[in-house]
């Protein structure tokens, strides 16, 4: 795909577009709450084809949803449509585009991963990553399933780093580049990431990861892997392991 169309530049140019048509009705006299139907039409219009193609429903949700809520948030103000921008601006630097394409925004769970030490037994101090740690959510659930061990995050974004630094002191938090990063040093790699991202994963599992060690993933498959057991976060919510060295999908 087109890096003009991937996430969240689809955002914005469905946005922009929105705000685009509005002013354009808006400039031609036409009443300000028909040009608003009218332009969060399009958003919702964009909203409807971007899920026929799989777009997930969050996505979906802010594509349809950003004019009409930048207009609301606008209000009658005098500043100008675009200083609804900022606030977007903020949450890039908070969230990187790079980490958008990786991670879901949701953090995992506390418990989530509480039922793991039946089947992935680790050694005493075990080195166990959390690859995009995000806030820290899943290192707090890590430490929770594995008392004993040495527990290392990940993360992208730095501003989410100082908040996992600052709420998981017992952690080594470091800002980086999971997909940079050597697993080869880990005897559990757990993540929670994208269906579109976990092929990757695999890959880099498979190349670095040492005999033994656990690839942990919350939610999402990796279809390419036989799994050695599934535990359960939540009903109806997996937990995926598997463990080197690594076997294909039986069929």
């Amino acid at each position: 795909m087109s890096n003009l169309i991937r996430w969240p530049f689809s955002a914005l140019v469905v946005w922009g577009a929105a705000w685009l048509c509005y002013n354009f009705l808006a400039e031609q006299g036409t009443h300000p709450s028909v040009a608003m139907l009218m332009a969060t039409s399009l958003g919702v219009l964009a909203a409807a084809l971007a899920w026929l193609k799989g777009i997930s429903k969050a996505r979906a949700a802010a594509l349809s949803m950003g004019f009409p809520v930048s207009l609301w948030l606008l209000g009658n103000a005098s500043f100008p449509a675009w200083v609804w921008l900022l606030p977007l601006a903020l949450v890039i630097w908070i969230y990187p585009m790079h980490a958008w394409r990786d991670a879901p925004v949701f953090p995992t769970p506390l418990n989530a991963l509480r039922d793991i030490p039946r089947w992935a037994i680790l050694p005493a101090q075990a080195k166990i990553l959390d690859a995009g740690c995000g806030a820290g959510d899943g290192l707090k659930a890590l430490r929770l399933a594995y008392v004993n061990a040495q527990w290392i995050g990940i993360e992208f974004s730095r501003p989410l780093s100082w908040v996992a630094k600052f709420r998981c002191p017992w952690a080594e938090v470091r800002c980086g580049d999971i997909w940079l990063d050597d697993w080869g040093a880990y005897d559990m790699v757990y993540l929670f990431q994208r269906p579109e991202t976990m092929p990757r994963a695999v890959e880099k599992a498979k190349a670095e990861m040492k005999p033994g060690a656990w690839l942990v993933s919350l939610e999402f498959e990796a279809a390419e892997l036989k799994a050695t057991a599934v535990a359960e976060a939540s009903p109806n919510r997996p937990v995926w392991l598997y463990q080197a060295p690594f076997t294909g999908q039986s069929s």
